[in-house]
């Protein structure tokens, strides 16, 4: 089974914030799930370097602009290790692969007359990078971010997009899960059900890009170009095979203002090139901060580094995944932040986890018992687990992050509940033979809850797997172990550091 999975390529004309973090564990959580699940898995991030944005950008540093994306890729691909990204790999719009399978492509559709020359006039959004005509501005400014547009007219050449319209229809006709969260397909079809215009994919007034290999005098728009990462990247190392075999992707993970690049250009420049659209393109909301969409041009980002000096990776992301359901906008806030580790991580999860490595050490001698007779409240457990593992597979699978966490807390919570009610500490005092039945269920509520958590929180994960004696990584277990009653009796349990601490 193979699966593969994709962040967009990030613009390299200025740090990344929040909102690309957030784009990234998303599909970290992804890639990790389907590997348990026993898929083969390709997981592919990396950067958009070519456009008008970074040669801006680059001259304003005074560098020039391979330079200066040389100096910033570093500190990228730096943020998604400590973040504990498992990408399969990265790639850069100036990797020679790319330059050359994109010329290639090119030359196809200018071969079988998909591409023709002709002059553009209308309207450009430089953050966007998106060309508009008069009756698609918004108040006479753009209509995805609200920015100031800039009068243009160029010679160019133009991909016949509109020769694809009614194959765009059908696919969205026959594929239902093309865009999701659902309610984005409308917003999609709104774009082309009527009218789909021809798209300029070239510049002449700009040097840094993919130079047409018709027309040397042109480089490649920067979105035809940053699109078909996604298609060259899996044959890097010029393994066609991989190409074929993981092609279409199953999912492209993107913010919600470029989902018409990725449900409408994208599919069409796959038809002309004789490629099959991708399985779904899943848009996710926006994080604000005081109600305001964070943007590297309004200056009111929230650096991830700024995050990680001072919380914990982990902690980091688990929290932006359970804060907000995924496609939802959502407000960023340390208080909230605080208010997910004391509650979650430290008050239930971890402290369940420490107060039954303590019960075990004090009354088991450090091993986890054999499990005796079983009443109602152990049947309720086990339930309560099978309950929860079937909600977070259907979740995971549907890209509900937060509801799939919220299952494990419900869980979480279940197993706390029952140490209350169970009280281990007044069994031991009286000899009750069902204090061994109490550890081991407990021993099992951890055993299944962290190998769930493991897609989520894998440094800690992995740290309570040892601690609860068991052998390997969480990060690494089948999902096929996520059922009740697979605990090894007389496994030692090792209680290390409290996993969570509370922040005051």
């Amino acid at each position: 089974m193979k699966f593969f999975v994709s962040t967009p390529l990030y613009y390299t004309n200025a740090p990344l914030h929040l909102g690309h973090a957030y784009t990234t564990i998303a599909a970290d959580v992804v890639a990790r799930y389907k590997r348990m699940r026993g898929y083969d898995v390709f997981f592919l991030t990396g950067t958009d370097e070519h456009g008008l944005k970074v040669e801006k950008a680059a001259v304003a540093d005074g560098k020039k602009p391979k330079e200066f994306v040389d100096e910033l890729v570093p500190e990228i691909k730096e943020l998604w290790k400590k973040l504990e990204i498992s990408y399969d790999h990265f790639v850069r719009t100036t990797d020679g692969y790319h330059e050359r399978q994109v010329q290639g492509v090119l030359q196809k559709l200018y071969d079988q007359g998909d591409i023709y020359k002709g002059t553009y006039e209308g309207w450009y959004c430089l953050p966007c990078e998106s060309f508009w005509t008069d009756l698609q501005l918004a108040d006479g400014k753009c209509p995805d971010c609200g920015r100031g547009v800039q009068k243009s007219k160029e010679e160019t050449y133009f991909f016949k997009m509109s020769k694809y319209r009614d194959k765009l229809l059908k696919l969205f006709d026959e594929n239902k899960q093309f865009v999701q969260p659902e309610y984005r397909r409308s917003e999609v079809l709104n774009f082309f059900r009527d009218e789909l215009k021809d798209l300029s994919i070239s510049r002449a007034t700009l040097k840094w890009g993919i130079p047409l290999p018709f027309d040397s005098s042109h480089v490649t728009y920067v979105w035809f170009d940053a699109l078909f990462n996604y298609w060259t990247a899996l044959a890097y190392d010029g393994d066609k095979k991989r190409q074929a075999t993981f092609w279409p992707a199953d999912v492209h993970l993107v913010g919600k203002e470029i989902l018409r690049f990725h449900a409408v250009y994208w599919p069409a420049m796959l038809f002309a090139a004789g490629l099959p659209a991708p399985k779904t393109v899943y848009a996710h909301g926006w994080w604000t901060v005081e109600g305001q969409k964070m943007s590297k041009s309004r200056g009111n980002v929230v650096d991830p580094h700024d995050i990680l000096d001072n919380y914990d990776a982990d902690a980091f992301r688990y929290f932006l995944l359970r804060e907000v359901p995924f496609g939802m906008d959502g407000d960023f806030s340390e208080k909230a932040l605080i208010q997910r580790i004391n509650n979650d991580l430290a008050s239930e999860y971890g402290n369940l986890l420490n107060r039954t490595l303590v019960m075990i050490e004090r009354y088991s001698n450090k091993a986890i018992p054999p499990a005796g007779p079983k009443g109602e409240n152990e049947a309720a457990l086990a339930a309560a687990a099978e309950k929860c593992v079937a909600f977070y597979s259907a979740k995971m699978d549907a890209y509900e992050f937060h509801h799939a966490l919220e299952g494990i807390w419900e869980f979480v919570k279940e197993a706390n509940k029952y140490v209350n009610d169970s009280e281990p500490w007044n069994l031991a005092k009286n000899n009750d033979a069902r204090l061994n039945t109490v550890l081991a269920c407990l021993a099992e509520s951890l055993r299944l809850s962290t190998l769930l958590l493991a897609p989520f929180i894998p440094v800690k994960a992995d740290e309570a797997w040892k601690q609860l004696g068991y052998s390997g990584k969480a990060s690494e277990q089948k999902f096929a172990d996520a059922k009740w009653g697979l605990f090894k009796p007389g496994t030692k349990t090792s209680r290390g550091n409290v996993l969570f601490e509370q922040i005051k």
